[in-house]
């Protein structure tokens, strides 16, 4: 059986650490307003919440808001709360008619991680401390987002049970009714409901974006909201995409890595000159285009292709890949990601990250057949694990002894049924509003930009909704915002579809 090379990680960023140096708009200590008990133990608290008010210069212009973090419990059939949901909601404060200010509801995936991944590092008002290019400097802290989209949408980020400060309420609690692609999407719907009824919230136009294993997940509730909740959506914006429960398996599934390939070997220039002398972006369609053309239809021969075709598809996978033609052939033109990252640089001591291929690590030995750690995982954890503790614990003021969990236990984990691709193409169809956008890094091992792209053609088979389907590439991983670069574009992106996706007032919903 083949490796599963689609991450159900996800994501999916500053101020010194020392509060007399803080440079923040929000209080480092208690917050101007508590609106429920925020009592520091261990012990679960389903309903509770704490409000700050800040503002932050986005695009020149100074904006007020609230940052409230708190609880909203998930209750059962009996009206019980079974489990306490943690979310950070930022509402722009010099807003008085909410009804045509759009809300965007924020996930990360894992499916065990919380949102803080696009919440300090993508989206929200503050954004922690890193270089340009997405390496952990210190002091730890975060700083004013000048990139936010928070001018323009209030966002309220979630954190599934058991990320971040989300718990059962009780060791008692079944997790098989929170663990597994359907369950997942069915209580998050009911949340929803709570939440956008508690803050109202129903008139705004809505939007779901998620990260990773959480495009899994906003996929389902796109359906879900609609057909048990009766919430309508106006967009879904799915970073790093996983492959949303869309069939690729055999000749398909391993022919679909090659254009990352090229991208990471261009990245660390190990493809040839001809190549190297291209611009990313020219390079790669001629690699899109014999993946598609050639190479699947070579691995579909399997052991029955000939000879000399075999050799001539592997050297051309060597010239795209930057492997040797004997690594190619000795694997049947099949490379898994795998050996792909601890091979492209194994003669310089190098491998490569999973999720971002631009981070390279050191293993004990060359020899093996994958890298020993994720190289970009640990340099992201840390500069995101202190930072979210100082924010919410210090400039928020939520007070708990619970341990933020950066990772999850949300296993075992029900991945039967999934069929969440399928269920984003129904809200469109139900819906004429529903546009969907996908984001990608180039240098995203785990969930790659092309395998993106698959899922784009083969979740409209018809093309009747392609014109409300669209797809952009950064030239980072998979959590692109990481870069400078890509944080100021991919946040502009968000502006554009929201902006492209609000009907004017009386434009109806119809086909």
């Amino acid at each position: 059986m083949r490796k599963i090379i689609f991450s159900f990680f996800a994501l999916g960023f500053l101020c010194p650490v020392n509060a007399q140096k803080r440079q923040m708009a929000m209080p480092p200590a208690a917050p101007q307003k508590e609106e429920k008990p925020n009592t520091p133990n261990r012990m679960v608290n389903p309903d509770s919440s704490v409000t700050a008010r800040a503002e932050v210069t986005i695009k020149g212009v100074r904006i007020p808001y609230t940052a409230t973090a708190g609880t909203i419990p998930v209750w059962d059939e009996d009206g019980k709360p079974i489990a306490g949901i943690f979310y950070t909601y930022y509402e722009r404060s010099d807003i008085k008619d909410r009804a045509s200010r759009p809300l965007v509801i924020s996930f990360n995936g894992g499916p065990g991680t919380p949102s803080v991944w696009m919440e300090i590092g993508f989206t929200g008002p503050r954004i922690l401390n890193i270089d340009d290019e997405g390496y952990p400097v210190q002091p730890y802290g975060v700083h004013e987002n000048p990139n936010s989209i928070l001018d323009m949408a209030d966002i309220v980020y979630v954190d599934p049970v058991n990320c971040g400060f989300s718990r059962a309420v009780s060791k008692d609690i079944p997790t098989a009714q929170f663990f597994g692609v359907n369950e997942d999407v069915k209580y998050l719907a009911a949340w929803l409901n709570t939440f956008v009824s508690r803050k109202n919230r129903w008139a705004s136009p809505k939007y779901l974006i998620g990260e990773s294993y959480g495009t899994t997940r906003v996929s389902g509730l796109a359906l879900e909201l609609q057909n048990a909740q009766w919430m309508y959506l106006n967009g879904v914006v799915l970073v790093s995409p996983t492959n949303l429960g869309i069939e690729r398996s055999g000749p398909v599934e391993e022919a679909l890595h090659l254009p990352y390939y090229a991208a990471t070997a261009w990245y660390h220039k190990a493809l040839p000159a001809d190549l190297q002398q291209k611009d990313l972006t020219d390079m790669l369609p001629e690699v899109e285009d014999f993946t598609v053309n050639q190479l699947i239809p070579a691995i579909a021969k399997g052991g029955f292709i000939p000879e000399s075709q075999r050799k001539e598809i592997a050297a051309k996978m060597s010239r795209y890949s930057g492997l040797s033609e004997k690594a190619i052939m000795q694997h049947n033109l099949d490379i898994e990601p795998g050996f792909f990252w601890k091979e492209l640089l194994r003669d310089k001591g190098f491998t490569v990250g999973r999720l971002d291929s631009r981070y390279k690590g050191i293993d004990r030995q060359d020899g093996g057949d994958e890298p020993d750690y994720n190289a970009e995982l640990t340099s992201w954890l840390h500069s995101f694990t202190p930072a979210i503790n100082i924010y919410l614990r210090e400039d928020i003021g939520y007070k708990t002894d619970l341990k933020y969990n950066m990772f999850g236990m949300v296993y075992p984990w029900d991945n039967k049924n999934d069929h969440t691709g399928e269920n984003l193409r129904q809200a469109m169809a139900e819906n004429p509003y529903l546009h969907v956008m996908v984001l990608s890094g180039y240098y995203d091992g785990a969930c790659d930009y092309f395998n993106a792209k698959y899922s784009l053609w083969q979740m409209d088979p018809s093309g009747r909704l392609k014109d409300r389907l669209s797809w952009k590439g950064y030239r980072s991983g998979h959590m692109m915002y990481l870069r400078k670069e890509d944080l100021s574009a991919s946040n502009d992106q968000l502006r554009a579809f929201i902006k492209s996706t609000m009907p004017k007032p009386g434009e109806p919903a119809k086909y």
